[in-house]
């Protein structure tokens, strides 16, 4: 039974028992990976899933309840569970079921050309990366490459009159090195990701990660103390991504956020801005609607240093007195509805990676840090991570370093940019950020 059909008679089922505004929500996901060691395929999957959540409102209370399944038997089964748990659950929040925004923008963010990439060539692109990274260089010791792509289609529909789908695919190459010389052995990892497939480079992804793994050999650690720092684009971008819940209006009301309140201050340096675009063709973050049918916008949250907003969902838009910002988000089609970023990231300065090296004169530059799951509090900004890099000195790099750890505020660390690069870099996901230099940072080493 296809999704139209399906939708009609649930609703029609659910309107008999008495539910008054509803909704489904459908997720459908194709996945494929595969990865490959020493020439041998060591993973491969193949993967197709599609699930439904439906929601309505029954004497007064909101039920929910999901499905794997499109048939009729379904459809009894997601009236009785929605109308079964609509009068247990007391959240004490009023929800609603979604009219639609007044125009919604239209974004093409499906690639037919890259559903079209058969697994024959993934699997010859994975085998040319695998084969670049041994020849780069002698002291490549061991490398793991992978090959993954995905598509996914959101629907959503509800008795309200709305009718929403969005549709988008997206590729990406991955690969860890490990380079050896006598004893000393470091690693490197690299990414690349598209929506054309033909730009995937597997060459000079394998040049690049190469020769930072080789760059890295010999690595020290530097004596404690305070640094002037440089954050690489991706080590910064790792940092916003840890804290980005921290901008999250659910979060703060939940008391999780030291940004509670503080909309309107300055919490970061004025050469900080961050920028939530989920409107951007060439990153997987982007659609025209949330996870609730809001329509999506792009929208600083930080501008030159200032706070001008949290992201909201319908809910914690009402609970603050403002418009919904369409960051509505569900991790799946069976999870509650929460607060994400789209497309995240910090707002580009006006010099390149090499400026800022030369503009610290002396310090550190941060190339990796490890440990954000365990070293950082989203709640508090406090982290405490593991770290590697190079030594600057004259605004050349003198030697790599390893064995360090860093520790601040997340804020206070942002409240110390005195240069923003113009090298944004995402990755493979929806957080993105430049390379930053930092006034100040604690290191802990020798």
């Amino acid at each position: 039974m296809d999704i139209r059909s399906f939708t009609e008679r649930l609703f029609a089922k659910g309107r008999e028992h008495d539910f008054q505004d509803m909704e489904v929500y459908v997720a459908s996901r194709n996945q494929f990976r595969v990865g490959l060691f020493k020439t041998e395929i060591d993973n491969y999957t193949l993967a197709e899933s599609r699930g439904l959540s439906f929601r309505g409102i029954i004497n007064g209370g909101m039920g929910y309840s999901f499905t794997e399944n499109f048939d009729d038997d379904s459809i009894d089964i997601l009236i009785r569970d929605a109308a079964e748990n609509a009068r247990v659950i007391d959240s004490g929040d009023e929800e609603e079921i979604f009219a639609g925004s007044p125009q919604y923008v239209e974004l093409d963010s499906y690639s037919v050309e890259l559903d079209k990439v058969g697994a024959a060539e993934k699997i010859a692109w994975s085998r040319t990366l695998e084969q670049a990274v041994y020849s780069v260089d002698s002291r490549v010791f061991t490398a793991q490459v992978s090959m993954g792509n995905g598509s996914g289609e959101t629907v959503i529909i509800n008795t309200k009159g709305l009718t929403l789908s969005h549709k988008g695919n997206f590729a990406q190459g991955f690969v860890s090195v490990v380079v050896k010389e006598g004893e000393d052995t470091k690693s490197a990892y690299g990414f690349v990701a598209d929506r054309d497939f033909s730009k995937l480079n597997a060459e000079k992804l394998a040049q690049k990660t190469v020769e930072e793994a080789v760059s890295l050999l010999g690595a020290e650690p530097v004596e404690s103390g305070t640094y002037t720092v440089v954050l690489r684009n991706d080590v910064a971008a790792s940092f916003l991504a840890t804290f980005a819940s921290s901008f999250s209006a659910e979060a703060a009301q939940k008391g999780m956020s030291l940004l509670k309140g503080r909309v309107g201050e300055m919490i970061m340096s004025p050469n900080i801005t961050i920028t939530d675009d989920p409107h951007m063709l060439e990153r997987p973050g982007s659609a025209p609607f949330d996870a609730e049918g809001v329509a999506t916008k792009a929208k600083n949250v930080v501008d030159g240093g200032n706070l001008t907003t949290l992201l909201h969902n319908l809910k914690t838009a009402k609970k603050d007195g403002v418009l919904p910002t369409g960051n509505a988000y569900k991790v799946a089609y069976n999870a509650p509805v929460g607060v994400a970023p789209s497309n995240l990231y910090i707002n580009i300065g006006d010099k390149s990676y090499d400026e800022l090296v030369q503009e610290m004169v002396s310090g550190l530059v941060i190339i990796s840090v490890q440990g954000t799951h365990s070293g950082a509090n989203p709640v508090s900004g406090d982290f405490s991570l593991s770290a590697y890099g190079y030594v600057i000195d004259n605004g050349q790099v003198v030697r790599p370093v390893n064995q360090i750890t860093i520790a601040g505020n997340f804020f206070t660390m942002l409240s110390d940019v005195t240069a923003v690069g113009n090298d944004v870099d995402f990755g493979t996901g929806t957080i993105g950020s430049p390379s930053l230099l930092i006034g100040s940072l604690a290191v802990a080493g020798k």
